[in-house]
């Protein structure tokens, strides 16, 4: 697979991305930490969010893993990790935002490219 082919991710798709890089977790945190990384600009439903989370599962970019952390309920929560596939597009994503971004400050500071 070509990941260049992939890019750019839409901005909700890049939050959920990154909300799983640091580890495994269920869709609310992931809801919760993505309206926290993008300071508030992005409130996912959670129609949104799972709608998301299934298209991710489908592409291979996340997969789901028993719960690691024990809960007060019987049932068992649906966690989720990026596999390496969907770490590789992060990364690319990330790599791609930063070279947009160099390009954009050396033209606004006035500097020839």
């Amino acid at each position: 697979m070509n990941i260049e082919n992939q890019l750019p991710l839409t901005e909700s798709t890049f939050f959920i991305l990154l909300s799983l890089a640091p580890g495994p977790r269920h869709g609310y945190a992931i809801l919760k930490d993505v309206q926290a990384l993008s300071e508030g600009r992005i409130r996912l439903s959670t129609g949104t969010l799972y709608g998301g989370i299934r298209r991710l599962l489908n592409q291979e970019w996340i997969t789901r893993i028993d719960d690691p952390l024990p809960n007060d309920t019987d049932r068992q929560r649906k966690v989720y990790i990026l596999t390496d596939l969907g770490w590789r597009i992060l990364e690319a994503e990330n790599n791609r935002l930063q070279q947009l971004a160099s390009k954009a400050a050396t033209r606004l500071a006035g500097e020839p490219p």
